[in-house]
């Protein structure tokens, strides 16, 4: 009975394991099919049909009032940018004020220094002789000469160089009594000389003067004038001055009725040099570079001014000085004009080590300074 019951039941049952692993495999496709339909959907492209659901994170409802909207501009200006400190520079001029330092009054009237951070004091001394030890003694800033006085000084060890040129020419001269005439060695050695600075003194009388002259029994030594070279030649004291300053001495002296003529430096074998420059203190050159190359920069652009408008720096210069206003002073000009140094920074190495050669080859110097112990670019700094 059994084996009958056998029979019948293993049929039977592998019809059921039949219809159980279809019913499998049918479910396994219908979600491999759901799970082929949800990838396509999400690599499929997107179009501008298809649906796109933010996700609730991102989505910020419109009635939202905690939400500050983004301003456009500023609410508040920035603080105001605070300027650079200014700083303070004080100049001592070689003598009073005159025309040959219109550069300097230029740059303070049209605001050139202020435009670069620094404030410019002119000071005139009551004695000239003055200005270079004020500014070897720390006194003053800056200092005004001419290049020959620059030479000398440096020599006899004073921290002071060069750096900007205001007249590229020489501004001194010999001034004679008389008419011009043929004059030669001998009537030029048998005049009576004055001088105001080292300059005459060191390089204009010796030339005039030569040793054998001054060895002589009848020999008039050279006196000092102190800066006032017309009241010697008013009350006859000399006969020639021996550094004057040819733009206005000759014409001062004419409106007393003293009729003078003009000797250059040149026509004595004197090389020539820079009539007018601005000195520093060399031993805070390199800590205060930067100013006087500001400085410089403001006295080139006061330069380039008043050759482009001579007329309008001529009337800026008066207005600010009437003291200037005179004949004598509008009859320079023009000349002055001519000499004013385009770019003061500029060095001319050359002129100075000529200089240095010829104070040695005078007997004036045992040995020659470099050009950097006496002049410099501040620009170059």
């Amino acid at each position: 009975m059994l084996r009958c019951l056998s029979r019948y039941w293993h049929p039977i049952l592998f019809s059921l394991i039949f219809t159980l692993l279809f019913f499998n495999s049918a479910s396994y496709a219908n979600e491999e099919s759901a799970d082929i339909e949800e990838n396509s959907s999400e690599t499929a492209p997107l179009t501008l049909d298809t649906a796109v659901e933010v996700p609730d994170a991102l989505w910020q409802p419109a009635g939202n009032e905690s939400v500050e909207a983004v301003p456009t501009m500023a609410v508040t200006p920035p603080p105001p940018l605070e300027p650079p400190p200014v700083k303070s520079v004080t100049l001592m001029l070689d003598w009073y004020l005159s025309p040959q330092h219109a550069a300097l009054v230029i740059a303070q009237e049209r605001g050139l220094y202020a435009a670069q951070g620094l404030e410019v004091n002119l000071l005139s001394p009551a004695d000239p002789s003055i200005a270079i030890k004020l500014l070897t003694a720390g006194e003053v800033d800056l200092a005004l000469t001419r290049q020959p006085l620059l030479h000398l000084h440096a020599h006899n060890g004073a921290p002071i160089v060069r750096i900007a040129t205001l007249i590229e020419t020489s501004l001194t001269a010999v001034i004679v009594l008389g008419e011009e005439q043929l004059e030669t060695e001998n009537t030029l050695a048998e005049l009576h000389y004055g001088y105001t600075t080292g300059e005459g003194r060191d390089l204009s009388i010796p030339r005039l003067l030569p040793r054998s002259v001054q060895q002589t029994d009848d020999f008039t030594a050279p006196i000092n004038l102190h800066f006032d070279p017309i009241r010697a030649m008013r009350e006859g004291q000399i006969d020639a001055v021996a550094d004057g300053y040819y733009h206005t001495l000759p014409q001062q002296l004419a409106t007393e009725g003293i009729n003078t003529h003009t000797i250059r430096f040149d026509e004595l074998d004197i090389p020539r040099n820079d009539g007018l420059v601005v000195l520093a203190n060399s031993d805070t050159l390199v800590r205060r570079a930067d100013t006087w190359s500001r400085f410089v920069l403001a006295l080139e652009q006061a330069s380039h001014w008043i050759i482009d408008n001579p007329d309008a720096a001529w009337e800026l210069l008066i207005s600010t000085y009437p003291v200037l206003e005179n004949d004598i002073n509008a009859s320079a000009w023009e000349d002055i004009l001519r000499r004013i140094a385009l770019n003061p920074a500029a060095l001319d190495s050359r002129r100075y080590t000529a200089f240095e050669t010829y104070l040695q080859q005078q007997g004036l110097i045992d040995d020659t300074l470099p050009v950097s112990r006496l002049a410099i670019d501040p620009h170059a700094l």
